[in-house]
C-alpha cells in the first residue's frame, strides 16, 4: 500500500509525531513517503492509498496550510485519510476542567478533518492528538489568556514542555497500526 505522511510543523512537535507514524508504517512493509505540507499539492494525495495528514493546532483549529490543502482536495478522492495534531492545550483525557479547555482550544482540529472528509466523500479512518511544547508567543498567549492562575501555570508549563514525549510517540505508532488495520481487506 502506498502511504503518505504529510505534515505542517512550526516548532518540531508535529514533525516528531509524523516521523513516529512514518517509522511504524515503513516497518510494516508499506511504501511510505514523509513530506512537509509545502512539498505537496492536493493532486499528490490521489497517488496514495492512505494519507496521514498532520498539523499544529492554530487558533483552536488546523494550521492554515493544512486547511488550504483540505479545501482543495477534489470530491470523491480515492485515498483514505487519517489526521493527527499537536497542541499546547490540555488533553481530552484529563479531568472535566482539562477536557473543557481541550474542547475550547483544540477540538476543532478533529472536526475539520471529519467535516472535510464528509464534504469531499473521503473515508476518514481516525484522529490522533497529543500535547506539544508551545512556541514562546503561544506560551505567552496561554499564560495571559487561558491559564492565568500562577500556581496552575507552573504545573501546566512544566508538563506541556515535556511533550511530545516517548509515551506520545508510542501512542502515535499504535495509532498508525490501528489505521493500517482499518485498510486491510
Amino acid at each position: 500500500m502506498r502511504v503518505l505522511l504529510a505534515y505542517y510543523s512550526e516548532t518540531g512537535n508535529t514533525a516528531k509525531i509524523a516521523q513516529a507514524i512514518y517509522a511504524e508504517v515503513s516497518s510494516q512493509g508499506h511504501e511510505a513517503h514523509l513530506m512537509e505540507i509545502g512539498e505537496i499539492v492536493p493532486e499528490t494525495l490521489n497517488t496514495y492509498d492512505l494519507v496521514f495528514l498532520g498539523s499544529a493546532c492554530h487558533d483552536a483549529d488546523l494550521a492554515l496550510q493544512v486547511k488550504q490543502i483540505l479545501e482543495q482536495i477534489p470530491t470523491s478522492s480515492a485515498f483514505k485519510l487519517a489526521g493527527f495534531v499537536t497542541h499546547a492545550s490540555y488533553t481530552s483525557e484529563g479531568g472535566e476542567y482539562q477536557r473543557e479547555l481541550y474542547q475550547t482550544w483544540a477540538s476543532k482540529c478533529e472536526l475539520s478533518f471529519s467535516y472535510t472528509s464528509q464534504e469531499k466523500q473521503i473515508k476518514f479512518l481516525g484522529f490522533f492528538n497529543c500535547q506539544g511544547a508551545p512556541s514562546p508567543p503561544i506560551e505567552a498567549f496561554i499564560h495571559h489568556t487561558i491559564v492565568t492562575d500562577e500556581d496552575e501555570w507552573e504545573v501546566y508549563i512544566e508538563e506541556v514542555r515535556k511533550h511530545p514525549n516517548d509515551e506520545d510517540l508510542q501512542k502515535a505508532r499504535e495509532f498508525a497500526l490501528e489505521i493500517l488495520a482499518k485498510c486491510e481487506p
